[in-house]
């Protein structure tokens, strides 16, 4: 699924051996944040995006 927030599109994955979400930028798949929760990894996609 695709995400929009005020800056960013985004695709959001769950990686069930690490239990993390992996979010990745709809622009540019080279760029991809982790996180616990879905908003810790749309603000560290932030940081780099």
């Amino acid at each position: 699924m695709t995400f929009t927030n005020k800056k960013l599109e985004y695709r959001v994955t769950l990686d069930t051996d690490l239990n993390l979400f992996i979010v990745f930028d709809k622009n540019n798949e080279n760029k991809s944040a982790t996180g616990t929760t879905i908003e810790n990894a749309v603000q560290e996609l932030a940081k780099i995006a």
